[in-house]
């Protein structure tokens, strides 16, 4: 009985524990200077193995929708651990407080922030993209 007691008081931390802002780990990134194919010095994300981990699992990341008509509307768009005014797009944050999303279904912009869920991809070579990549996003909020 004294077992299960404690059990059930030690559960909401826990949960709280595997609910942590994911956020955090995704600052688990350092950058290092590369010659791209023609020769020009780039700055290319070196993952740090608690991230690997999370390389093409499941996530959910609660943030603000920061729209770039660039990445083709609310299909596409940039999740902002920051709000904008605050985002990396503004010059007050690095490159790992946002991520690209990729959702099947729109999602229409609020300046309120939104949790989603989908598959964390690292991305260290296409420098078309961001070098996070939230792929089959849906919104939990």
């Amino acid at each position: 009985m004294k077992t299960l007691l404690l059990s059930l008081l030690l559960l909401p931390l826990t949960v709280a524990s595997q609910e942590q802002n994911f956020w955090d780990t995704l600052a688990n990134v350092r950058f290092e200077n590369r010659k791209d194919k023609s020769g020009y010095d780039v700055e290319v994300p070196v993952f740090s193995p608690q991230l690997k981990a999370f390389n093409n699992k499941k996530i959910s990341l609660k943030g603000y929708i920061i729209p770039l008509e660039e990445l083709g509307g609310q299909g596409r768009f940039m999740l902002s651990s920051l709000p904008f005014n605050l985002c990396f797009f503004c010059g007050a944050a690095g490159p790992e407080t946002v991520i690209e999303v990729q959702t099947p279904v729109k999602i229409p912009f609020t300046t309120k922030p939104i949790t989603l869920e989908g598959t964390l991809v690292l991305n260290d070579k296409d420098p078309n993209h961001h070098m996070y990549i939230l792929t089959a996003a849906k919104r939990l909020n």
